[in-house]
């Protein structure tokens, strides 16, 4: 999804995509998740005006470092207007049922998706508050390890993780422990999240839980759960490649940080426990019960719920059971300390998630929904699949993710339904999984995680990479189609 700046000193190159944005939104800006309206308004005014206004709303996100709007404002505007724009070409029409069909369509999906986020934004700001990201840094910090060996050290935890917890919460718990690892080194922040999720991007691909885009594929029905794990080395290609090249460009210190001895507060790690039991409740909700994992994932924020109202209702016997042995140590520094402990409460920690990056969601998805049912998905279905090879389409559709997200690609591929081979669905899920990794904004990961890193990882700090990142991205689709050539015809 998304978030963009510029900056005085980046490659010549970089200058270029906020045109070569314009232009492709203006020409192929896929449906999110509504369906083609009944009315055409791709070649009237009032379709070229919504979508100026799309592409008005991007050139205010590229320019947030500049002008310091936050991303969300620019494009809930844009909705709005794009929204009703539809709504009264359709009241005009005498059908006004269809529009707001429509619209509630769109909303429902990006419902899930916002609370699937704000419970795994809620557990990460949990744990963060229970010191679990602290002592997870003060041991990273005890053991010595540099630059480099953080860098390839969450990386790699990245890419094993994110099959299992999906792209976007790893990418969020490695950010975590790289801030607080090297807090105030934005150069070294900066790599180490490009590497993080273009690493959770990688490994969330081979995994039906690793990205909604390949949930979305397995839902359908067109790849069955073991045959994601074909994609595991093409995968692990995209990640290794760019990490390489981005670690040759890593100092070899160690972190400023001074070594701190870190205490867990009480609850921690059954916190991180809930977490994994809220995981699991998401995918069985899935396997077992055939629906949406959202549901395990509130299901799960009840779970820790419960447990904050445990820890209020048991801390005042903790604090005394705790006062007793400091005071018989006699330590009174840490006796001091327990005067300013605060009960845990969960809503504090539901209204310190990233609001600006989950209305920014909205924004991106009713934006692109409403483009798709004014008719731009029909135009994208048959510049693509009519006029195109398969094997090209799906690659230009892993790079037009990077632009425009890989879940409204994803849903237009899906509700297009080109007749295509078992190699070729294959690699619209490859695609689309790691092409999002090009640009910060091309994944939920990305934009989550310039959210959680603001200042430090950034659209233009990634951008400066994205060459190298291509690179990676290039050779997994060759090596995709080299294994896995007996399951399509790449000329046919």
């Amino acid at each position: 999804m998304l978030t963009l700046h510029h900056d005085p000193g980046q490659p010549r190159y970089a200058r270029c995509w906020p045109f070569l944005l314009a232009a492709l939104l203006f020409f192929i800006s896929p449906a999110a998740f509504a369906v083609t309206g009944e009315i055409d308004l791709t070649t009237s005014a009032i379709g070229y005006f919504a979508v100026v206004i799309f592409v008005l709303a991007y050139a205010l996100v590229m320019a947030e470092e500049k002008i310091h709007m936050r991303k969300s404002k620019p494009v809930l505007v844009a909705a709005g207007i794009i929204w009703g724009l539809i709504g009264w070409v359709y009241v005009q029409n005498g059908m006004s049922d269809t529009s707001e069909y429509a619209f509630r369509v769109t909303l429902l999906e990006f419902t899930e998706l916002m609370l699937f986020l704000l419970v795994a934004m809620t557990y990460i700001n949990a744990m963060e508050e229970r010191r679990v990201f602290d002592a997870l840094r003060s041991w990273m910090l005890r053991k010595g390890f540099n630059y480099r060996t953080l860098f390839w050290l969450t990386g790699g935890l990245a890419f094993i993780l994110s099959p299992i917890a999906d792209n976007l919460t790893t990418a969020l718990l490695m950010c975590a422990v790289i801030t607080k690892v090297a807090e105030g080194d934005k150069r070294f922040i900066n790599l180490a999240c490009i590497n993080i999720v273009v690493a959770a991007n990688a490994g969330g691909a081979f995994s039906p839980f690793g990205d909604i885009t390949t949930l979305m594929v397995w839902q359908a029905g067109l790849i069955q759960f073991q045959e994601f794990f074909i994609l595991f080395i093409p995968s692990l290609v995209n990640f290794l490649i760019p990490a390489a090249v981005m670690s040759l460009f890593i100092k070899d210190q160690k972190p400023s940080s001074v070594y701190e001895d870190v205490q867990l507060k009480r609850g921690a790690r059954r916190i991180i426990a809930l977490f994994l039991l809220t995981i699991v409740t998401a995918v069985l909700c899935h396997t077992l019960l055939h629906l949406p994992p959202v549901l395990g994932m509130m299901t799960g924020l009840g779970y820790l719920q419960f447990f904050g109202y445990y820890l209020r209702q048991s801390l005042p016997r903790s604090l005394e059971r705790k006062r007793e042995r400091y005071s018989r140590l006699g330590d009174n520094k840490k006796l001091e300390q327990l005067g300013g402990v605060v009960p845990f409460d969960v809503f504090n920690r539901v209204a310190r998630a990233e609001w600006d990056t989950l209305l920014f969601f909205y924004g991106v998805v009713m934006c692109v929904g409403g483009l798709g049912f004014m008719g731009y998905l029909g135009l994208l279905s048959e510049a693509l699949y009519t006029g195109w090879d398969a094997t090209w389409a799906n690659i230009a559709l892993g790079v037009v993710s990077a632009v425009v997200d890989n879940i409204p690609v994803m849903f237009a591929v899906l509700t297009m339904e080109p007749d295509m081979s078992h190699g070729h669905w294959l690699l619209i899920t490859l695609t689309a999984g790691v092409g999002g990794s090009l640009l910060s904004i091309g994944s939920a990961a990305g934009v989550a995680v310039m959210g959680q890193a603001r200042g430090a990882y950034t659209f233009i700090g990634h951008l400066r990479w994205s060459p190298v990142i291509l690179l990676g991205y290039i050779a997994s689709i060759a090596v995709h189609l080299w294994l896995n050539a007996d399951s399509f015809n790449v000329f046919g």
